[in-house]
């Protein structure tokens, strides 16, 4: 048996071999609480009842425990030392109608996978909550782990008494004292789910703060539906909690999905629980999502926050149709869930929310996102090729989401909307509860748009890479356009030159005003390596021309050199906000790829940033302009870009709106670029009330904001951090305190965060990233200088000892890309050749990090080529 790393092959042997009909699922997780050993275990017990087309073949099951008390198959209890070997339980003589039992011991988790135990230091109390996707169930219960084997659950869970207990589906009668033992406890009983996937399987429980409501909706034929509704979150965050907007972006998600979807919500209750310690934005779980606990704000934040979380709620709704209801059959196509979960979390934000803006969002953060990872050399087409678990676990990238979305964007544009939508419907009424493939979808959309859909397809779906499309045009003496086309170029990698359906928008200051606004615009099909824009001949002569106005396709945007320069100086009298997020995305990519100087990207959002009205588009500005000062402006110019940059940053947070979103902005990205002692001392000013900006609250997250930059800079003691902890002796405050320790110019405290990542796992994941966000400090290098040659001497133990999600950070992590220069790049290499039989996902990873350090090289050059 190979172990943990499920591989596509043998998923396909299990499924054609069994048919699951369901499982009852017994935890007991008292133990959770107390005094006892660690690391802590739980009793699982597991009934499985399934099917097999081949009576006397043989199969496993999956689980990760430390023990197996009992197995039983078909009455017969098997010898459970040699039938589990830690990861699987080998099953063989299988009958043609079957049960299984196993009594397992699991264990609790600290990394986020499996069932996660979270003690809060506030107060002490004990909080469960479990995260499966790809395949962290049978960490919980044994099961057949793989997503198109769907079953029916039905859950019993004993838990101490006074806690909330929440699963998939609803409540089975009330909570009763559990007898079993004599032990204190109270059993909870769920009725059966609809069939399910084991990776949305879940499992909730503590002493939660509750808040409950109801979504009522009465459909055409007279048919009401119910569903009730609840937000959770740790006590010590209650009084943070505003679930009162947690639910009318919730009951507005619900009324657009129905509106368009024509298919109920088909799981009952919809309870939200934003959780400990959580490795991602949220999960899908039907009836029981789960939230990164980081959306209950415990400051002051933006609107663009809130519009993230209404965002992430709407994306995870999408998920019960797109992903609960229809299942891809296997992690190739993750994209069928993910891709049109992003979309629609933006769709319906902008249809259904306040958040009317949430395309620029789309287009400028989630479309960066899936530049990036497509000029990766890990990039992969959208329908990608997942061997194994290890692949699967990857592939929640930038491709999968948020590419794939832009292409489901470009789909409307292609097919229609109403197409579109019409073969959602379709879709799920045709697969409800089933499992898809491409094929599967493509056929709906095809009957809906009436157009072929497998060229689309080819070109979208099953290539990979990103075109570029840069305008040219001609004049004739009365200064009108003569020609206008468009050239697509692509890779030399990734040579797929693919249909678009772009608008192209032409631009011209106003005589008065100055305002730059469009004054022309024409939507054209791009195909091939050139395309005339016929509408547009007779226009007069533009200042700027828009490629993908309106972001219509997924694509680079180049400028011809009047558009550049015109940006160069005019970028803030661009007027539609949309149409400006567009170009200064464009122009962060021009930047990314070395043809415009990082010092002309800072001096952009020097001069232009401070006007810009989106305050998602300004953090993103501000987020950009510090990886560039960081990563692509040249050596030689970093102290004085810094400087600039930091100048800039006090500037517009003192001309700020007192109280808005823009000033926190920029009070945030002050405390990211200050190094001058005058500037430190106005953070140390702030933090300790001797200094004011007017309409500026230093709340506690602010204060740990100030207070990170000061310790980064030796401005703040160990005995600092400890007396800030003391203000918020919260799980919060922890892992601030923890950073920020970590954060300090000292060698033996880089020595003791190194040690406490890669030499133990004694830290939580969230204070394992608390740890390396500390440790890695840009204005440190020489300090970091001597882990870069001990990253490539640990990785491979890492990799193998600890699990993949902390792996996966510390490899990120710390990545020596901070000794930005050829030795680091060489080294690189080396470890790259000597070890090509290293597991594909780390390679993966390694090469990612290298791909990202050489651009950062090729940026360099490019910056020290040009005076600023």
């Amino acid at each position: 048996m190979p172990g943990e790393n499920l591989t596509r092959d043998e998923a396909r042997e299990r499924a054609a071999l069994l048919t699951v009909d369901g499982y009852e699922v017994a935890l007991d997780l008292r133990s959770a609480v107390g005094a006892g050993p660690e690391p802590r275990t739980f009793r699982s017990v597991t009934t499985i009842r399934f099917r097999c087309a081949e009576p006397g073949a043989a199969t496993f099951a999956d689980l990760v425990a430390p023990s197996v008390t009992a197995v039983t198959l078909n009455g017969t209890e098997l010898d459970a030392k040699a039938v589990f070997d830690g990861t699987r339980i080998e099953l063989a003589s299988l009958a043609a109608e079957n049960t299984l039992v196993v009594d397992a011991q699991c264990a609790y988790s600290r990394t986020g996978e499996g069932m996660h135990r979270f003690v809060d230091p506030e107060d002490g109390e004990v909080y469960l909550y479990t995260q499966y996707e790809p395949a962290d169930a049978r960490r919980v219960f044994a099961n057949f782990e793989q997503p198109d084997l769907k079953a029916p659950f039905t859950f019993t869970v004993t838990a101490p008494t006074g806690w909330t207990v929440l699963g998939n589906g609803e409540q089975d009668g009330e909570p009763r004292p559990a007898t079993d033992d004599g032990t204190d406890g109270t059993t909870w009983s769920f009725v059966p789910t609809k069939p399910i996937s084991t990776y949305i399987t879940a499992v909730v429980a503590g002493p939660y703060h509750v808040v409950r409501d109801h979504y009522r909706r009465t459909f055409d034929d007279g048919t009401v539906l119910d569903i009730p509704l609840g937000a959770l979150c740790r006590k010590g965050l209650a009084k943070h909690f505003d679930a009162e907007d947690i639910f009318t972006v919730t009951k507005q998600g619900l009324d657009f999905f129905h509106d368009h979807f024509d298919y109920p919500y088909p799981f009952g209750k919809y309870d939200q629980a934003f959780v400990p310690e959580y490795n991602i934005g949220a999960m899908e779980n039907p009836g029981c999502v789960t939230f990164r606990e980081e959306f209950v704000f415990r400051g002051k934040v933006t609107q663009a926050s809130y519009e993230r979380r209404a965002n992430v709620i709407l994306h995870e709704m999408a998920h019960m149709w797109f992903g609960d209801l229809v299942t891809m059959e296997w992690w190739d196509d993750l994209w069928l869930k993910e891709s049109f979960a992003d979309f629609m979390g933006a769709f319906s934000q902008v249809e259904a929310t306040r958040f009317e803006n949430a395309w620029i969002t789309f287009a400028n953060q989630r479309k960066a996102w899936a530049y990036r990872a497509d000029q990766l050399p890990s990039t992969h087409p959208v329908t990608a090729d997942i061997r194994d678990l290890e692949d699967a676990k990857l592939n929640f990238d930038g491709i999968t989401y948020a590419k794939g979305a832009s292409v489901l964007k470009q789909l409307v544009a292609y097919a229609g909307r109403d197409a579109f939508l019409e073969g959602a419907r379709r879709y799920f009424k045709r697969h409800a509860f089933g499992n898809t493939r491409l094929t599967d979808l493509l056929r709906v959309l095809e009957e809906t748009s009436g157009r072929d859909m497998t060229a689309w397809s080819r070109s979208w779906l099953q290539t990979a890479g990103v075109n570029s499309l840069t305008p040219h045009a001609t004049y004739d003496a009365a200064d009108r356009i003569t020609e206008l086309s468009i050239f697509q170029e692509a890779p030399a990698s990734h040579p797929e030159l693919r249909p678009h359906r772009v608008a192209v928008g032409l631009y011209r200051r106003q005589d008065i005003s100055g305002a730059l606004v469009r004054y022309a615009r024409a939507e054209v099909d791009v195909a091939g390596p050139r395309t005339v824009v016929t509408e547009l001949a007779g226009a007069e002569r533009p200042e700027l021309i828009l490629v993908n106005d309106d972001d219509l396709t997924y694509c680079k945007i180049r400028f011809d050199e009047v558009s550049l320069a015109t940006l160069r100086e005019h970028l803030g009298d661009l007027t539609d906000p949309l149409a400006r997020a567009l170009c200064w995305s464009a122009l962060w990519n021009l930047t990314r790829d070395g043809l415009l100087p990082a010092g002309d990207y800072l001096g952009l959002v020097e001069r232009f940033a401070g006007a810009e009205s989106d305050i998602g588009v300004l953090q993103t500005l501000q987020s950009c302009a510090r990886t560039a000062l960081v990563h692509y402006v040249a050596p030689d110019r970093r102290e004085e870009g810094g400087r600039r940059l930091a100048q800039a940053a006090l500037r517009e947070l003192r001309v700020a709106e007192p109280g808005s979103g823009h000033q926190l902005a920029w009070a945030r990205f002050f405390a990211q670029t200050a190094e001058s002692a005058a500037d430190l001392q106005l953070l140390r000013g702030l933090l300790d009330g001797n200094a004011k900006i007017d309409g500026l609250e230093v709340d506690q997250e602010l204060r740990w904001a100030f207070l990170g930059t000061l310790a980064a800079h030796g401005a703040a003691d160990e005995r600092a951090v400890t007396t800030e902890l003391a203000r918020d002796n919260t799980a919060t405050g922890k892992r601030h305190q923890v950073r920020c320790l970590a954060s300090r110019p000292s060698a033996e405290v880089k020595a003791e965060a190194w040690a406490a990542v890669v030499e133990s796992d004694a830290l939580s994941n969230a204070l394992a990233e608390a740890t390396i966000a500390g440790f890695d400090q840009p204005g440190q290098r020489e300090l970091l200088a001597p882990y870069a040659a001990r990253y490539f001497e640990v990785i491979e133990r890492v990799w193998r000892e600890r699990s993949i999600e902390i792996a996966m950070a510390v490899v990120r992590g710390l990545f020596p890309m901070l000794q930005d220069d050829r030795r680091t790049l060489e080294a690189t290499d080396a470890w790259l050749a000597a070890h090509e039989d290293a597991a594909p996902a780390l390679r993966r990873l390694v090469l990612e990090e290298r791909d990202d350090l050489a651009r950062a090289l090729r940026a360099q050059d490019c910056d020290a080529g040009t005076a600023h």
